[in-house]
């Protein structure tokens, strides 16, 4: 049913994320597909790295230990940007096609009253995307 499941992740809140990171685990192992997994970094050092590749190194390490502990093929797809914040729909978006990916999983954040103003990363790739996407609340 699906070929490739995308799920893009933030490697400083890796807590927050471990429902969509078990969905898209059980996804993969149910379809037999391999899951890629995707962040987005600054060009300048941060709180989980100092440079764009340690965190390439980072986010391939944190692949291969979703991919053993699910039994699926994992990797990585680290990204770098000048203004992660601005630019992160746009940039899991385009992962999405470049990938091939036909699904998203990805964790949502606690709805609030800033929704009406700044889009939701979650609802700007459904909205966009060709890929199915689960929104994992």
């Amino acid at each position: 049913m699906y070929r490739r499941i995308v799920v893009p992740v933030d490697l400083a809140r890796l807590d927050a994320l471990q429902k969509a990171l078990a969905t898209a685990g059980d996804l993969a192992r149910h379809y037999k597909v391999p899951v890629t997994y995707v962040d987005v970094t600054s060009n300048v050092p941060d709180t989980v790295a100092r440079s764009p590749a340690e965190f390439g190194q980072k986010l391939k390490a944190f692949a291969e230990a979703e991919g053993e502990k699910y039994g699926v093929a994992a990797s990585a797809h680290p990204l770098t940007s000048a203004d992660p914040p601005a630019e992160v729909s746009r940039l899991l978006r385009a992962a999405v096609r470049e990938l091939g990916a036909d699904l998203v999983v990805m964790a949502s954040h606690p709805p609030s009253r800033l929704d009406w103003l700044i889009p939701s990363q979650g609802g700007s790739v459904a909205e966009h995307s060709e890929a199915s996407v689960f929104i994992v609340r």
